[in-house]
Parts: C-alpha cells; structure tokens; sequence
C-alpha cells in the first residue's frame, strides 16, 4: 500500500485512484491495475485493457467563464441528477440508489453537487460531483456531464471551474480521471481547464 506521503508527491503518478477509495476498496481477483510506465501489452495478452488518464490541478488558477444564460445551483434532489446523467449518456445508465450511495461515503461535500440550469427556461442542461477529503487536501471530480445538444458551449468548463473555485484555498489539489479512449474527449475540457500530467492506468481484466 501507497504511503500517505508517497501518495501527496505524486497523486496521479502513485495511485489510480484516490488515497481514501485504494484505502478502502479491494480489487477483484480477475481485476489488476497498472501504470503505463510498468504496462507491457505482451506481458498480459490474457486481460482485456481498457486505458484511463488521471490528470491533476494545483488549483492556482482558476478563470470564470461568463455565461449569462446559465446559472450554478445546488443540487437538492438526486432524481435530478439522475435524470441528467441518464439523459447525458448512451452508454451509461444510474439509479437513485447509485447516486445517493455517493451522500453516504466520508467525503460527501454537499456544496460540490451543483446543476447547470437555463435561465429563461429552468431546464436542467449539465451537472457535476465533487467530493473533498480533508487528510490529503485533494478535491476529486466525480461526474461533470452536459446533455449533449448543450456541449461545446462552455457549460462543462463552467461546471468543472466553480467546483475548483468552491475549494480554492481550503483544498491543496484537485484530480480526475476517465476513460483515454472515450470518444467524446473529456480529457480535453479538463486540460483547458487547467488540469495537467500524463499519466495513464490500464485497468486489466482477465478474459
């Protein structure tokens, strides 16, 4: 197991995951999980490989989108979120019961659960998760989503910037990870958003 102290010199380098979920979880036997600099393709042609970036954000700076249309609010009801989510993706499907296990963990931060709302209209367009863990000072994005005819308009960097902005001086970093191979490319809006690194994990089932 990763030391605290190993862990804080190199978040995205020592853990695929964060300190408080590699404390908490055990992978499955047919699971395993390897950094790109140890990964060798010939040497687990039995897994199945499906890559994910995690990327860091020393929470320096932080721009504010202007996007009048749009407002932040907090999210009170998770059916809403729920319903987003669902509405977000083709692929990916949640239940409430899923969601509202998020509120039960020892890092809930109620302030990170924000919807991204249409003034004019009310409608609900995007949302993220955050969660915030005290001993290591890490800020940890959870779920950013936009429906899709939404995206592209800057409601997703909106969302990702007022969730670090909301932890700016308490937090000393923010990660995230996701898929490397996802088509829509969410690597990209975290990176404009100022997170940075390379460093890659190949999540390895066994076929």
């Amino acid at each position: 197991m990763v030391s605290l102290e190993e862990y804080l010199s190199n978040p995205c380098g020592t853990l695929s995951i964060p300190f408080w979920k590699a404390e908490t979880i055990r992978l499955p036997d047919n699971m395993r999980i390897i950094h790109q600099s140890r990964f060798f393709p010939e040497s687990f042609a039995e897994y199945t490989d499906e890559p994910y970036f995690r990327l860091y954000h020393d929470l320096q700076a932080i721009p504010k989108p202007d996007l009048p249309q749009i407002e932040l609010l907090p999210c009170k009801r998770p059916d809403d979120m729920v319903s987003l989510i669902n509405g977000s993706y083709i692929d990916l499907q949640v239940d409430r019961r899923q969601i509202e296990s998020y509120t039960k963990t020892p890092i809930y931060a109620p302030d990170l659960w924000l919807l991204a709302t249409e003034k004019n209209t009310g409608k609900i367009v995007g949302g993220g998760i955050a969660d915030y863990h005290e001993e290591t000072g890490e800020l940890i994005l959870e779920w950013i989503q936009v429906l899709p005819e939404y995206r592209r308009k800057g409601i997703g960097r909106a969302i990702v910037n007022e969730l670090l902005a909301r932890k700016q001086g308490a937090a000393q970093f923010a990660t995230v990870s996701g898929k490397a191979n996802n088509p829509d490319n969410p690597e990209a809006l975290y990176r404009a958003c100022g997170f940075t690194g390379q460093d890659i994990w190949h999540v390895l089932r066994k076929k």
